[in-house]
């Protein structure tokens, strides 16, 4: 696991979002470094993700939908921009409705987390809105419905503000290390 950073983070922010994505599940954690690898290119996905024929053929569709990152990422409007909305909100709702159709984020602090790296800082205040959406559509099961939409807090769906730092966290892929042969 690596960071990026465009401007120097405080250690109390890189730790704070390293607990943040260590308390997620594990199936969350790997579906977050194989969506980063996916959207930027960072690794072969295929052949570093897929355990079968199925998970081969998600990482694929994966890609064909993140194609539209690029062009998402310069359109995300201010916090007021509602005259750019309706492009916005439409392919972030349908990138959103793909990972949440995936099964592996399972709560808005798992979709907030991946997104803002997917999209950087400016998109936060969209998330809630497109989590919302993405989570209320009828491709998911009730059940799951219900759980996703319970997942997000009030202070989250109402918050007053938000914050234009850039995430510092970046986690990817790291290959186990056989300590004895090492040593």
């Amino acid at each position: 696991m690596s960071t990026r950073t465009s401007q120097p983070a405080g250690g109390a922010l890189l730790l704070s979002e390293m607990k943040e994505f260590a308390a997620f599940p594990k199936a969350t954690q790997r579906y977050i470094r194989r969506s980063l690898d996916v959207a930027f290119h960072r690794a072969d996905a295929v052949e570093t993700w897929a355990r079968d024929e199925g998970e081969s053929a998600s990482i694929r569709a994966q890609a064909r939908f993140y194609k539209q990152l690029d062009h998402l990422r310069m359109q995300v409007p201010d916090d007021s921009g509602l005259d750019m909305i309706e492009p916005f909100m439409g392919m972030l709702v349908t990138l959103a409705a793909f990972d949440l159709g995936q099964d592996r984020l399972p709560s808005f602090a798992a979709f907030r987390f991946l997104y803002e790296r997917l999209l950087g800082a400016s998109v936060r205040p969209w998330l809630p809105a497109a989590f919302c959406a993405a989570a209320a559509l009828p491709h998911l099961h009730p059940d799951r419905r219900r759980l996703l939409l319970q997942s997000i807090s009030e202070s989250a769906a109402t918050a007053p503000g938000w914050s234009n730092r850039d995430p510092v966290f970046w986690p990817e892929w790291v290959e186990k290390v056989d300590i004895a042969a090492a040593a």
